[in-house]
């Protein structure tokens, strides 16, 4: 931390030498310019991409704390707790973190598809916000690492990206922008930076900007991604002490490593060593009004950071429940509605139901139909 008013005047030598050679790099525009390895938030990504190639919802694997593959046993975080995940689905899978169930999808899907989903969320390339000097980060893939290293990619490589480890590193911006689609039904903006003291009083600004990318997501896979991020925050998730009573808030949480589990767990109080702790979430679970991201640098677990967001998430839906608030629409003949719906076609085996997803846009400059008050031909 350093305070920016020292710039006002000419800084002294000995300041300045400070703040470049700090290793936190207090100077760095980390939502931005930070490029880190985003951990357990990637399974949601992972988790989509699975969904869109018909392989997550049909998953179910046994995690016993590890798994064996290309001849290496891959741990997952609860083995050094000495625990276990036991039978996991997808939906437990998301909100208990389990390493082992993404191993495994990240295997059946291989790294091409996993880096084109990836890549359509808006991973490897900049976002195009408003501001100076943004990272693009790193989205592998078998072209990239060839056009790098000139080697060709190892299929065991694609194990540790499955949990957003490995080559793969995202800008904080980048990450909430990925999940902020998906928790939208596939709808990616371009994040830009807005004064509110420019816009009218007692308004917010909703969709100014028109540079808007829509992803296909299936809906019963919304359904269920987001139905499974609310339950992070619940007794059986990895964030329960994060939880606020009378918000429905989703998200996921990361603890990504700076070294391998097995030397963190050696040198267990090494500060310079610590996981660093990610967390997204937004409100409600779908379709949400805000959506917030937290990186704490050597903060070992994704708890603490969503202890962080949930309470920057109250703090907005509380101001919300106390005023009244107009929306401004960029068209005010038009307003765009999400809806979910079932249907009685069957799905895929013949029977129940199939459930739907759609966007609609509604013509609010035609005259409304009077209502009849009488039924046709009586008086």
């Amino acid at each position: 931390m350093f305070d920016p008013n020292h710039f006002a005047i000419r800084i002294g030598r000995a300041d300045w030498e400070k703040l470049i050679n700090d290793p936190n790099k207090p100077l760095l525009n980390k939502a931005i310019q930070a490029q880190l390895a985003p951990g357990s938030t990637f399974k949601i990504i992972m988790a989509t991409a699975g969904w869109q190639e018909g392989i997550a919802q049909k998953l179910h694997v046994y995690c016993n704390g590890s798994a064996n593959f290309y001849g290496r046993n891959a741990k997952c975080w609860v083995y050094f707790l000495h625990q276990s995940h036991g039978e996991v689905d997808l939906t437990k899978a998301i909100y208990q973190s389990c390493d082992v169930f993404f191993y495994t999808l990240a295997d059946k899907l291989g790294i091409g598809r996993i880096a084109k989903y990836a890549t359509a969320f808006g991973l490897g390339q900049k976002t195009g916000i408003d501001l100076p000097d943004e990272a693009s980060g790193v989205m592998p893939s078998e072209e990239w690492k060839l056009r790098n290293f000139r080697q060709r990619w190892f299929p065991g490589e694609t194990i540790s990206v499955g949990i957003g480890q490995g080559a793969v590193v995202v800008t904080p911006v980048q990450l909430i922008r990925a999940i902020a689609a998906i928790s939208m039904d596939g709808r990616m903006v371009v994040p830009h930076v807005v004064n509110p003291t420019n816009l009218p009083s007692g308004y917010v600004e909703v969709s100014r900007y028109s540079d808007v990318k829509n992803i296909p997501v299936d809906p019963n896979g919304w359904n269920l991604i987001t139905d499974a991020m609310s339950r992070v925050l619940l007794p059986e998730g990895t964030a329960p002490s994060a939880h606020i009573i009378g918000v429905d808030i989703a998200g996921k949480t990361g603890s990504a490593q700076v070294v391998s589990l097995a030397t963190r767990a050696k040198h267990a109080h090494d500060e310079a060593l610590a996981q660093n702790g990610w967390f997204v979430g937004f409100t409600p679970r779908r379709n949400p009004d805000i959506i917030v991201c937290t990186l704490f640098e050597g903060g070992e677990h994704g708890k603490l950071a969503a202890r962080i967001a949930t309470q920057v998430i109250k703090a907005f839906v509380d101001k919300q429940r106390r005023q009244p608030t107009k929306l401004a629409r960029k068209d005010h003949n038009a307003v765009e509605m999400g809806a979910l719906w079932t249907s009685p076609d069957g799905d895929e085996d013949g029977d129940g139901e199939r459930l739907n997803g759609a966007r609609f846009q509604f013509d609010l400059s035609t005259p409304a139909l009077p209502l009849a008050t009488a039924a046709p031909g009586l008086n």
